[in-house]
């Protein structure tokens, strides 16, 4: 069963959201937020798998309440609420731990999916939301950095598999351009966010970008 916190400070959402998930065989609502410091005391309190949260909420907005509850480290997975997929907090709520965004007028379909492929312990991260990162990065000036060390535990084809994720592509995609099973790129993936103790993709798109292992543009 997936424990499912949501924190957004419109009531109507709550409960929309709340029926809908709570509808679903293998997931449970175990409690909701009207902002953000109420999230980070009910993701300490309820210990739920997932937390649902709203970008923009009063007393203290999502991203900072994400990055308090994964400060804590081993806590819940955040699935970030937004109106637009093009949203300013896009790249710190990356930062401070989100492992995906979700549109608020997505299908209802979707919703679900998203709290089961961020509860298995994939990121959900639009083509979109990788090209507002990569543009983030484009826009800094540019420095040479040296190769961390970190990227010394991979292989050359694990350091590949890398690039790729932080070019936005899936499984399968990395599974063609490499000419490989999509099973193979499954256990690199894995072994990839292992060694360099990333949550998952977009944590892995993050560390790309910062370390310099990909360049915007390139």
């Amino acid at each position: 069963m997936i424990k499912v916190l949501i924190a957004d400070d419109q009531a109507m959402v709550r409960q929309g959201f709340g029926a809908l998930l709570g509808a679903q065989p293998d997931l449970l609502v175990v409690g909701d937020a009207a902002d953000g410091a109420q999230a980070v005391t009910a993701a300490r309190e309820l210990r739920p798998d997932i937390v649902l949260m709203d970008v923009r909420m009063p007393v203290m907005d999502g991203l900072e309440a994400t990055r308090r509850i994964m400060s804590s480290g081993g806590g819940p997975k955040v699935l970030i609420l937004t109106t637009f997929d093009l949203d300013d907090y896009v790249y710190e709520a990356l930062r401070a731990g989100a492992s995906g965004f979700l549109l608020k007028d997505a299908p209802a379909a979707d919703l679900v999916s998203a709290v089961r492929v961020v509860a298995s312990g994939e990121a959900l991260l639009a083509p979109s939301v990788t090209r507002r990162l990569i543009a983030e990065f484009a826009a800094r000036p540019h420095r040479d950095r040296p190769r961390p060390v970190e990227l010394n535990a991979l292989t050359p084809r694990e350091t590949d598999v890398l690039r790729l994720i932080a070019r936005g592509r899936s499984n399968a995609e990395i599974a063609d351009d490499l000419v490989v099973a999509e099973q193979t790129v499954k256990t690199h993936v894995g072994r990839i966010l292992a060694k360099l103790g990333l949550r998952d993709r977009a944590q892995a798109v993050v560390f790309s970008y910062e370390t310099g292992l990909v360049a915007a543009g390139e």
